[in-house]
């Protein structure tokens, strides 16, 4: 589910992440991230179908990118320490594990639809409640990678690694947008999002093969930490890296028509998802390697 930007501008284009569809649409163009040029100079809104949630914005100042920053640190804040808590907790009681896991993808999944097809993505209470859940994911998620499927590892050193690669990857892929080598298109986008679809595909089939037995439970082999798995792992990170490049360019579109401030709270959100993903496919990555 993408973010489309409306308009006459040729240069037409969408955001890969589920979050941004259902943001503010204005017109297109190419942007330098967090120039903040407000409504007069844009022009409008697109009054349909989001202006109306957003009425009250004639009374509240544009969203900048310091908003975008602290909205984003705030929410990125509240999920690390819910994982620190969460990978704590499990260490304690491995029994924790399960359930922690489960109530934190579940819940965090579910929050995400919410805001999305709710349109409620600007709310602080429901992208710090998905930060909350993620959070417990992550802890858990990240006690069982590190230490049960590496072996002769050090766990912390592990999640630290992948902490940096994922933070490396993003301020990377932000240099990229800033600099403009690689420039978000239509072409593009559709690229990164049919490249999206198709391992979503090839892991949902990994899925119900490995439900049925096939490979001895490994389904295609995707997540069974060998040759295919590495590899897998390799292109969702790079599907990943290029995602930033358009959710940047969405949130930048945002700013540039003057979006109402709460607005950062639903960008925050949107890269937050991006960001969790990343960090577990190179959490993965680096599983699998330490085995070899």
């Amino acid at each position: 589910m993408r973010n489309t930007v409306l308009g006459e501008d040729p240069t037409v284009r969408e955001t890969s992440n589920p979050v941004f569809r259902s943001l503010p649409k204005q017109s297109g163009g190419y942007a330098q991230f967090g120039t903040g040029v407000g409504p007069a100079q844009q022009g409008y809104y697109q009054a349909d179908p989001y202006r109306a949630p957003y009425q009250e914005a004639k009374a509240s100042r544009p969203v900048t990118i310091d908003d975008v920053v602290t909205k984003t640190g705030i929410t990125l804040g509240v999920l690390t320490i819910t994982a620190i808590v969460s990978y704590f907790l499990v260490s304690a009681n491995l029994a924790l594990a399960m359930p922690l896991t489960l109530i934190g993808a579940f819940g965090g999944l579910g929050l995400v639809l919410i805001a999305t097809f709710g349109r409620k993505q600007d709310s602080p209470a429901i992208v710090l409640s998905y930060a909350v859940l993620e959070g417990l994911f992550l802890g858990a998620i990240s006690f069982v990678l590190a230490n049960f499927q590496v072996q002769h590892a050090n766990a912390g050193a592990l999640i630290l690694q992948a902490v940096m690669g994922t933070l490396g990857v993003f301020f990377g892929m932000l240099v990229v947008y800033k600099t403009g080598a690689i420039r978000v298109t239509p072409k593009f986008t559709r690229w990164v999002v049919g490249a999206m679809f198709g391992a979503l595909a090839l892991m949902l089939g990994n899925f119900l093969l490995g439900l049925f037995g096939v490979g001895g439970g490994a389904g295609l082999g995707l997540r069974s930490g060998g040759p295919i798995a590495i590899l897998f792992s390799v292109a969702m990170i790079c599907i990943a890296a290029f995602s930033f490049l358009i959710d940047f360019d969405a949130a930048d579109q945002m700013i540039r028509a003057g979006a109402p401030e709460k607005a950062a709270w639903g960008i925050a959100l949107g890269l937050t998802v991006t960001l969790v993903w990343l960090y577990l496919e190179i959490l993965r990555l680096l599983s699998y390697l330490q085995n070899d």
